[in-house]
């Protein structure tokens, strides 16, 4: 497909990036020389300095034959009048970036009369992950699959754990207490491994399982990890994420204090959410943390402007004994540090908007029943879980497994049938419908059809 990306920054270079692996046809739109240089040396894509809301320089972008235009700049305005803009212009479907709350409740008139056909509000989206992950705090992250049936958690085996030194065909022989999940996905040095029979989990290896969310959950107590339920947060940094993400906690009943520098900040914030206990002070200070009843928190989560202040009072929680952290980090480069100092549960706005677009994306390329429903990205990328649904005209329906094709580096994990949740084997089959998820060292999937062949 062609597409044009209104906005050369972080986020945008990333999504120009994934769209040009994906194999679509991209030209990045940015007013700043420089921003467009650096992009020039990685990416292969057409670049025009100018401004996406310039009838001008979208002609020249030929927006008039694009079928996607995403607007990505760090302006909502600039962003909304791009769509529109491009949208009278000829373009098929616009995307744009939408950050400020003050947008949130009128968001579906301005889609409307703005001509935006999908927004994505990076620090919204971002801490409705977090909520999620703070309601199952016995995992790193937790994705969700069919409506909320079907969930994938990932947790760091440990020396000790019933599933470590067994070979997978022998887990359940030897461990049958353990609540039956799938083991979908093992992270090890690095590479991401999709388990066979005789493969052996090893201590410190991030393993992924799937299942519907009764067993996950009994599948965590038996194995040791603990589901406590999170009653009190400490949140260090006054961002928009930090006020989405108060105003949820605050509706799940959960206690909630922030801290922040900057004292015009903390005094709106304190305005915006009464509920809250708003804190003007330094989140790294580590007396300050202390006084403030760091330790008998039940999760910290630091969303500074800053990754390193994330990552250093992040791992000073953890150090403390705090039972759930999640720190925010732009930077891809910082997670593999994290998950060395062990913080396991780490957050990207970019990569959250980013899983998103692709997945809308990815929608409008295959234009088919089982295109794309949802996708999450694992180990920065290398691997993807996606969810399909199955198309009744497709030439697997009604066919064993055993008899299909699956591509060596996927793996059928789990297929949900009016409701019911299975972990299917040979003698299964995929019926029109059903909503079958998938984990794949293959990105770029758009379709079932990719992964399963008669």
């Amino acid at each position: 497909m062609r597409i044009v990306v209104i906005g050369g920054g972080k986020m945008g270079s990333s999504l120009a990036l994934s769209l040009i692996e994906e194999g679509h046809d991209v030209t990045v739109v940015d007013r700043n020389e420089s921003v467009l240089q650096r992009s020039m040396d990685t990416m292969d894509a057409m670049f025009i300095k100018g401004s996406g809301v310039s009838a001008n320089t979208l002609k020249e972008a030929d927006v008039q034959h694009a079928d996607i235009l995403i607007a990505a700049t760090m302006g909502d305005e600039i962003n909304m009048l791009s769509c529109l803009t491009a949208k009278r212009l000829g373009a098929q479907y616009t995307i744009a970036r939408i950050r400020d709350p003050e947008y949130l409740t009128s968001l579906p008139f301005l889609q409307k009369e703005l001509s935006i056909d999908y927004a994505i509000n990076p620090e919204r989206a971002t801490a409705r992950e977090i909520s999620r992950m703070l309601r199952f705090p016995f995992a790193g992250s937790i994705e969700t699959f069919a409506r909320g049936r079907v969930e994938m958690a990932d947790f760091r085996a440990a020396e000790g754990d019933p599933v470590v030194g067994v070979p997978m065909r022998e887990m359940y022989k030897k461990n049958r207490h353990l609540p039956q999940v799938l083991f979908c996905a093992v992270e090890r040095d690095g590479e991401i491994i999709i388990p066979k029979g005789d493969f052996v989990i090893q201590p410190g290896d991030r393993v992924h399982v799937v299942s519907d969310v009764a067993t996950i959950t009994d599948f965590f107590i038996a194995l040791g990890k603990g589901t406590t339920s999170i009653r009190s947060v400490i949140i260090m940094g006054g961002s928009r994420i930090a006020y989405y993400l108060a105003s949820m906690l605050l509706g799940m009943k959960i206690k909630v204090s922030i801290i922040e520098i900057n004292p015009e900040k903390a005094r709106r914030l304190s305005e915006m959410l009464p509920g809250a206990n708003i804190i003007q002070g330094d989140g790294t200070d580590q007396e300050l943390l202390e006084s403030e009843g760091l330790t008998d928190a039940h999760a910290f989560i630091p969303v500074s402007d800053r990754d390193e202040e994330n990552l250093m009072s992040g791992f000073y929680a953890a150090q403390r004994g705090v039972k759930k952290v999640i720190v925010k980090s732009s930077r891809d480069n910082y997670s593999a540090i994290m998950h060395n100092m062990g913080l396991d549960s780490i957050i990207s706005p970019k990569t959250v908007a980013c899983n998103s677009i692709l997945r809308t994306v990815r929608g409008r390329a295959s234009r088919s029943y089982a295109a794309v429903e949802r996708m999450y990205r694992l180990m920065e990328g290398k691997a993807e879980a996606l969810e399909f649904i199955a198309e009744a005209t497709a030439d697997y329906i009604h066919v064993p497994l055993r008899d299909l094709s699956v591509t060596n580096d996927a793996l059928i994990a789990v297929i949900v049938r009016d409701g019911q949740v299975m972990v299917p084997f040979g003698n299964d089959t995929i019926e029109a419908g059903d909503h079958v998820v998938v984990i794949s060292r293959r990105t770029g999937l758009s379709s079932l059809d990719q992964v399963v062949k008669r």
